[in-house]
């Protein structure tokens, strides 16, 4: 069955350092692991391409199957993969490969990972990857996709955007649909000043969205369509580990996209409240253990009882 929503992307083991001392070592990481689960809390099936390490945990893999999503893009390295430290400072968030560990370019995908009969799904999203190789996967699902109905393509950068890398990202970015920099990915001078005019000027081409995740602080999205920007506050029940929330919020966003053939459904703030109430779970518990709690009633009911408040202030 060809999945909804093809996610490619690495599968990394991380050991985290927070801001406080606190460690958690040695855990199932990488961004599709996160957004996989949290695009199945929305009805979304989901597939990962990915070169899977072998020293990655096949608990998470068991995981991801318990939640009905495809593995078939997801192939053995055949030596341990990457290893990262992600070091939290105040609001940013470092990624360091450990040494000995195989290149980044080693362990990203290439169009060949992806099955046959995927080629045809109706959204894929880009992980963060290098560039070169976001590129090529960009340009073969153009490729793939039927021009009376092209796919919905979001992009996560590994290159951040700065004044040095903007016309790199601006070639990329007008091939698909959205973009998802965080606070440590969007370095353009001025951004925290007018955060609109920075985000429209990445966008040209298909690009549509783009959405500044600024962890605690929110967020902006820019939409090109409308030439509007929508400010979003955080919401959690509670703060235990800030990794995946991104993803998450990726994750929840696009199942909105997804769902666009409903007229009632093409609402940008029906879409980024999805996204809010997804990294919600991400971050209320250590690792995936949120959302892999979570469930879609509970998703659901969330994104209810927030809606309803929303109203009532």
């Amino acid at each position: 069955m060809t999945p909804d929503l093809v996610l490619l992307g690495n599968l990394l083991v991380d050991d985290v350092v927070f801001a406080d001392g606190s460690t958690r070592m040695g855990q199932a990481g990488g961004a599709m692991l996160y957004a996989a689960l949290a695009a199945s809390l929305w009805g979304v099936r989901a597939g990962c391409v990915s070169l899977r390490g072998d020293d990655y945990p096949g608990a998470a893999l068991e995981a991801l199957r318990s939640r009905s999503i495809a593995l078939d893009g997801v192939h053995p390295l055949h030596r341990n993969g990457v290893r990262t430290w992600l070091l939290y400072e105040g609001a940013i968030r470092r990624v360091i490969h450990r040494l000995g560990c195989p290149s980044h370019e080693a362990v990203s995908p290439e169009p060949a990972h992806v099955p046959a009969a995927w080629r045809t799904a109706r959204a894929f999203h880009l992980a963060p990857m290098p560039i070169d190789s976001q590129a090529a996967l960009v340009r073969a699902i153009r490729a793939w996709e039927a021009p009376e109905r092209p796919a919905h393509i979001s992009l996560d950068p590994h290159l951040p955007v700065t004044a040095a890398t903007l016309a790199r990202h601006r070639a990329l970015l007008a091939e698909v649909d959205a973009f998802f920099p965080s606070d440590d990915e969007l370095l353009l001078p001025d951004a925290a000043r007018d955060p609109a005019a920075a985000l429209a000027s990445l966008c040209s081409g298909r690009l549509r969205f783009v959405a500044w995740k600024r962890g605690a602080a929110g967020g902006t999205l820019y939409d090109a369509r409308t030439q509007r920007a929508h400010a979003w506050a955080p919401r959690a029940a509670r703060v235990e580990d800030p990794t995946g929330a991104g993803d998450a919020f990726m994750a929840g966003f696009v199942s909105a996209q997804l769902e666009r053939d409903d007229p009632a459904a093409d609402s940008v703030e029906r879409a980024l409240r999805r996204g809010v109430v997804t990294a919600s779970f991400a971050i209320e518990a250590w690792g995936a253990d949120g959302l892999l709690a979570a469930t879609s009633e509970t998703a659901r009911a969330r994104l209810a009882a927030w809606a309803r408040e929303k109203v009532r202030s």
